[in-house]
């Protein structure tokens, strides 16, 4: 009988998984698209302060992924990221009910990064473990890029919901958002894992995989950049209208949705030149030329309203562009008894970073004069700049070790 129930398997696995996971994103970016124009106000907080809430999740999410994605290699990920996406949910319709400032906030939201933890990684752990042998790059990509559908409509509905609501509500209603992702744990087949493991935290063996831990120390660079404009985003939107005006329909709302939803074609592209030629060069590629959009932007911060979005609809395209590549590139270097653990180090890297990068733009707006400084934003965006830019640095680190096999597509 619980064979029959749970026969989700090849292409309808996928694309439940993909589902399933933007469900779990919909609380992804709920604080982000709120920090600027309510709780900043609401609770008095300076930028670097609305920063360190923001990168909370993302400290809660570093911690825990290195226990809960190397836990993987032991017991079905199917378990782990039932649990993970019931904490993320309830944890995110706690902010809404009990938040009341800074402190109350980054515990609240940082518990919702834990539960986040559970419910990523190890969800992509759950979907190649149950995938035939073979080509999984695809796949990976698919489900990576998903990621930015999810936060695309987590900017939307948090945004919408809270303007017309307030915010408490918002944050309320996309906690619900990881059912969907319970119910696809619930229809999936039962896996057990195929290795006996050492010890449970032993990243020894990943980091002696040089190859992968290029991949991983690149995707931190990404994830710096990421979460520290999607952190900012909507702030440094309010600013441009404030200061040159724009079009009603070109709300806050709508241009970090259009920024979020053009990431998941960009991310697939960028896999697809990764694969034709060379994962190297072109996330390479991709990572100087996200340096030097974010550095175009921060550079005509006081530019017409209409040239900003114009530069903020390419950074939508390349700062998510080498995510895929990056993930696919890691996964098919990793080592398949260690495949858990290099997830667990890749998640650790990559969320780490995404705090420096959330609270870092905060200080640099604080210190070159605030949200309401051209300065300012001038500061962050270069501050975005050189992490990406690190990235290449990382790759060419491990080149001699993957070029070779980097060049052919992942396994």
């Amino acid at each position: 009988m619980e064979d029959d129930i749970r026969s989700l398997n090849g292409r309808p696995l996928i694309a439940a998984t993909c589902i399933g996971q933007v469900g779990n994103l919909l609380p992804h970016v709920a604080l982000s698209a709120n920090l600027a124009q309510h709780l900043m106000p609401a609770w008095g907080l300076s930028a670097a302060e609305g920063g360190l809430l923001a990168s909370g999740y993302a400290f809660g999410y570093m911690l825990a992924v290195p226990v809960l994605t190397t836990l993987t290699d032991r017991i079905d990920a199917r378990l782990v990221l039932l649990c993970g996406s019931i904490v993320s949910g309830v944890a995110t319709i706690a902010f809404g009910l009990f938040a009341v400032g800074f402190w109350s906030g980054m515990a609240i939201w940082s518990l919702a990064g834990l539960g986040f933890a559970g419910a990523y990684m190890p969800g992509l752990k759950a979907l190649t473990d149950r995938l035939p042998a073979g080509d999984t790059s695809r796949a990976v990509t698919l489900y990576t890029s998903s990621f930015s559908l999810g936060v695309g409509l987590s900017f939307l509905v948090a945004q919408l919901v809270a303007d017309h609501w307030g915010w408490r509500v918002a944050f309320v209603l996309t906690g619900i958002g990881p059912v969907a992702m319970v119910i696809v744990c619930l229809a999936m087949q039962t896996h057990r894992p195929e290795h006996k493991p050492g010890r449970l935290l032993d990243f020894k063996p990943v980091v002696a995989n040089r190859e992968a831990l290029g991949y991983i120390l690149g995707y931190g660079a990404h994830c710096f950049e990421l979460y520290g404009v999607r952190t900012w985003l909507v702030g440094f939107w309010t600013y441009v209208t404030a200061h040159q005006g724009s079009p009603s329909w070109m709300s806050p709302v709508v241009v970090s949705f259009v920024f979020a939803i053009v990431s998941m074609p960009a991310s697939i592209l960028g896999n697809e030149a990764a694969l034709k030629f060379g994962r190297h060069r072109a996330i390479t590629t991709v990572m100087i030329a996200s340096a030097a959009v974010a550095l175009l932007i921060g550079l005509n911060a006081d530019a017409p309203a209409w040239a900003v979005a114009s530069l903020l609809l390419a950074y939508g395209l390349t700062v998510p562009a080498d995510s895929g590549a990056l993930t696919a590139g890691m996964s098919a270097a990793a080592a398949r008894e260690h495949r858990g653990a290099t997830l667990a180090l890749h998640s650790t890297v990559g969320f780490g970073l995404s705090a420096a990068g959330a609270w870092g733009t905060g200080v640099a707006l604080d210190f070159a004069g605030g949200p309401q400084s051209s300065a300012g934003w001038t500061l962050a965006f270069i501050v975005l700049a050189a992490g990406i830019a690190t990235g290449p640095l990382a790759l060419l680190w491990s080149s001699r070790a993957g070029e070779t096999k980097s060049a052919r597509p992942a396994r």
